[in-house]
């Protein structure tokens, strides 16, 4: 019953689907709009394109090899489906050299996860892995978090 009620509810945050031919042709913010289990990288994406849609999560590293990059990366991806409950897009950076948006407005140094909130503050910055649990625990205390959660216990029992 749980399971269902996770998919009923990651159905309802997919606005549209992509055929495999569109899912080639589409932007990084199209692909995750169509599965919001989709990982982007930050050289794709601008920090302008979440404001007021999506809560980024930043994974930043000098390398893909830094094992705290990769240790961050099996915490998410393993519960991938909170995440998506909650409007997070989770973004990755391991190539200081690209200078992407978000490293040039973030600046990270080193290993960091960063939590951004969809007007676009930072809630939290961490320069350890974090659970996915604590995660979720911090979002879930956002005003606009508990709006929503109202707002889908009204439409609920509407």
């Amino acid at each position: 019953m749980k399971k269902r009620l996770v998919s009923l509810a990651l159905a309802a945050l997919v606005p549209f689907a992509l055929t495999a031919g569109a899912m080639e042709e589409a932007t990084p913010f199209e692909r995750w709009q169509s599965d919001h289990m989709t990982i982007l990288d930050a050289r794709e994406v601008s920090p302008d394109e979440f404001h007021w849609i999506a809560r980024p999560v930043v994974v930043f590293a000098d390398s893909e090899a830094d094992p705290r990059f990769a240790q961050q990366m099996d915490l998410l991806t393993a519960r991938m489906e909170e995440l998506a409950i909650r409007d997070v897009v989770v973004i990755t950076d391991t190539d200081p050299a690209a200078r992407s948006a978000f490293r040039q407005t973030l600046r990270p140094r080193g290993f960091a996860l960063v939590l951004v909130a969809k007007d676009g503050k930072v809630i939290l910055r961490k320069p350890t892995p974090w659970d996915v649990r604590e995660l979720t625990r911090s979002i879930d205390k956002l005003p606009l978090r508990q709006q929503e959660i109202r707002d889908r216990r009204g439409t609920a029992s509407d």
